[in-house]
């Protein structure tokens, strides 16, 4: 929110100059008709080519570049209106220059910007038509139509392709926000709750015997004595090195996540048990060679649980207890190694 209210003057100045210029070409063609005089012509100038200028000066030069903004916003409605009765109600012109801008009040997406242009138009529009006695004139000549189509054609197609690139960038935060709900961002595995839905479809498909599937609970040997001794910092790094070794050992199709804290999970679809503990093993063998720098006279290891999955596994978690009973006796036995679940 912040980066856009800093950004806001910068994003609408180009859709200003533009608007204004291609309005003010209607403008002098209506002006040329009504044989105007140089009070009129010296508005249209300012219309087209100085307020532009003079709204960007002032939005950056503002302690607070959001609120001139919307202020500019709303003196581009108020000097749009004020030609409709100089126009003496030219019907085309009138027209786009009360419904574009009212248009981009609404595409700035600014809470209540648009209501807030709703006064000062109606002030503009009836200062004008003082000045002028409401001459009332609405024919658009051929002349006038054709001034009009830039403004009409040209003007809808920047504010779309403004919209579009706003709503691709929409597209982009939102798989950035699905990306960052489905990976743990410390080790870059996935979520728990990704992971689990992951492995609910594995489930699924054991029990309608498509294929057998293998889970592996990996805990960390002695992390908690390690963070306490080294700081966090140490144990972040620790989460990092084993996480990554993880990775480089998952086959093909094997989904690994971050179940909590310092354990790990990994489901082995299509594969057999022994598969499954040969590449459990050599994981583990691989975590006794970490080394780091934070913490450099320590060693490493993990337990690992292994369970296949079973008719009687009606539920993820009564998967995960069989392989949490299996990890919980390889604590129990020494840690640093390997135990298959009780069939």
């Amino acid at each position: 929110m912040l980066r856009t209210q800093l950004t806001l003057p910068r994003r609408v100045y180009p859709y200003r100059v533009l608007g204004m210029a291609l309005g003010a070409l209607a403008i002098a063609t209506v002006l040329l008709e009504l044989q105007a005089g140089t009070l009129l012509w010296a508005l249209c100038v300012f219309t087209g080519v100085v307020w532009p200028q003079l709204a960007h000066l002032l939005a950056q030069r503002s302690a607070s570049p959001f609120a001139a903004e919307q202020r500019n916003l709303i003196a581009d409605s108020a000097l749009a209106a004020l030609w409709v009765p100089l126009l003496h109600f030219n019907l085309l012109p009138a027209v786009l220059l009360l419904a574009l801008p009212a248009a981009d009040k609404v595409n700035t997406d600014i809470p209540g910007l648009y209501r807030r242009t709703l006064l000062p138009t109606c002030v503009a529009i009836l200062a004008g038509g003082l000045a002028t006695g409401f001459a009332f004139a609405p024919s658009s000549s051929t002349a006038v139509v054709l001034a009009c189509m830039p403004m009409l054609l040209i003007h809808t197609l920047a504010v779309s392709h403004g919209r579009r690139r706003l709503v691709a960038k929409v597209l982009r935060k939102n798989q950035e926000l699905d990306l960052l709900s489905r990976t743990d961002m410390l080790t870059g595995l996935r979520s728990r709750d990704h992971w689990e839905r992951e492995v609910a479809r594995t489930l699924h498909e054991v029990h309608a015997g498509a294929s057998p599937a293998v889970l592996v609970m990996i805990d960390i040997d002695g992390f908690k004595q390690a963070n306490d001794r080294y700081g966090h910092i140490a144990g972040d790094a620790l989460l990092r090195a084993v996480a990554a070794l993880l990775q480089e050992t998952l086959r093909p199709g094997d989904i690994g996540g971050r179940y909590g804290g310092d354990e790990f999970a990994v489901v082995c679809p299509a594969t057999g048990l022994t598969e499954a503990a040969a590449t459990a093993e050599a994981f583990r063998a691989a975590v006794e060679t970490i080394r780091l720098p934070q913490a450099p006279d320590l060693s490493h290891s993990v337990s690992i649980g292994i369970a296949s999955a079973r008719p009687n596994h009606a539920r993820i978690e009564d998967w995960v207890n069989a392989a949490d009973a299996a990890l919980y006796e390889a604590k129990r036995s020494g840690r640093n190694r390997m135990v298959l679940a009780r069939t």
